[in-house]
């Protein structure tokens, strides 16, 4: 009713053509959606079977489940985490399923479950601490359920024998049954990073970077020995100034990670940051041609500069007469890699000419609209990112 006159019947064909656009639009985005969740899903083969508690020991005996013993520092129970996980196989509740990833040679590596598996091992006196050592069998705790769980070992020394599980209570432990789901060879080598990521962030007690360093190490240990490495170096650690707080957390082995991925891998708009930290990392740890020698050159030579020139006044606040407050990592996301990207330039310069080139551009830098604009508290990552590190090079180039 509403096309009958000839002005409403050219919006009505208006309309119908924008909406038929707009719906081959919409299908094409819902087709190239369908189309990445095939792809992906070919990525990844997985398998899955139950398995006894005494099998994985057997596994894990002969070499054929490998525990990254790396990870020890990262994932850590206490001991009564310890006991009420043994008091949960005694009670026979059921036990989540852990994910490992088979390689080439069949071997598994576990990626999920850490925690489970090494308490069991532990516990059991079979726990490798390194190709030579076996950790010191752990003893349980009383629990509410279980007080007399109290002492307790695996198997009790000669002097203390009512103080070793039974036999009885052994076979219990290792007839438990666990499911294990199997990420298999066929997949890409790059979905176990992302299922370690995926199974380790949410509800964690470790940070993004703690899981990093962990995926780092599976990646790459070199890379990972590396990053660790320049994390220590005096200049650095004193122009970024950081709370102890954050060392706990990592933040400053995050801070050497975001400079090299940065400098190496551009930023595609939209990307979750933490997304872009990950894939970054392991594009730059799976490149056998990463030039560490020059790339840490680059490093040094940028925080000599920043420790020498302006200390840790280059990553905070400038208010037209002083620089003040905290580190804040808009700065530093702009200023670091914008000083590196010129490092060679800047350091052709007089001394003195180095010291004022650096200030100046400090002081500019917070009269500069883009940047005022996205570094505030409340700019998304995304955003942030989108705009400051297109900047950070052609501002600090002299």
């Amino acid at each position: 009713m509403l096309c009958q006159s000839k002005y409403l019947s050219k919006k009505c064909i208006i309309a119908r053509v924008d909406f038929k656009k707009a719906y081959l639009y919409v299908k094409e985005w819902m087709m190239s959606l369908e189309e990445e969740i095939r792809v992906s899903a070919r990525e990844i083969s997985t398998d899955g079977y139950e398995m006894s508690i005494g099998e994985l020991m057997s596994l894990y005996k002969d070499k054929e489940l490998i525990i990254n013993p790396e990870f020890q520092r990262y994932f850590r129970w206490d001991i009564s985490q310890k006991t009420k996980f043994i008091e949960s196989i005694l009670l026979g509740i059921p036990i989540p399923a852990i994910f490992v990833f088979q390689t080439e040679k069949g071997v598994w590596e576990l990626v999920d479950g850490l925690q489970r598996l090494s308490t069991i091992f532990e516990f059991a006196g079979i726990l490798r601490k390194d190709e030579k050592e076996l950790y010191s069998p752990s003893v349980m705790e009383g629990t509410k359920m279980l007080p007399s769980l109290t002492g307790k070992r695996w198997e009790a020394p000669e002097s203390d024998l009512d103080n070793g599980l039974t036999r009885s209570q052994q076979l219990e432990i290792r007839r438990a049954r666990m499911r294990v789901e199997i990420l298999r060879k066929e997949s890409d080598p790059q979905s176990k990073y992302e299922l370690f990521q995926r199974l380790n962030t949410g509800g964690s007690s470790l940070s993004e970077q703690e899981i990093r360093n962990c995926v780092m190490i599976m990646v790459n240990k070199e890379f990972f020995d590396w990053i660790m490495g320049l994390s220590k170096y005096e200049p650095f650690i004193n122009v970024i100034s950081q709370t102890n707080n954050a060392e706990k957390k990592a933040k400053i082995v995050e801070l050497v990670l975001r400079f090299f991925v940065y400098r190496n891998i551009p930023y595609q708009g939209g990307l979750d940051v933490h997304e872009y930290l990950d894939d970054g990392m392991i594009r730059i740890a799976s490149n056998g041609e990463f030039d560490y020698e020059s790339e840490e050159e680059v490093f040094k030579e940028t925080f000599n500069l920043i420790a020498r020139t302006v200390g840790e006044d280059a990553f905070k606040r400038y208010d037209g007469a002083k620089f003040l407050g905290q580190f804040l990592l808009s700065a530093y996301e702009t200023v670091a890699i914008g000083i590196a990207a010129n490092i060679v330039t800047i350091l052709s310069l007089p001394e003195e000419k180095q010291v004022a080139f650096i200030r100046e551009r400090l002081e500019s830098l917070w009269e500069d609209a883009i940047f005022r604009r996205n570094s505030g508290a409340g700019v998304r990552g995304t955003t942030r990112l989108a705009n400051l590190l297109p900047l950070s090079a052609p501002f600090f180039k002299p």
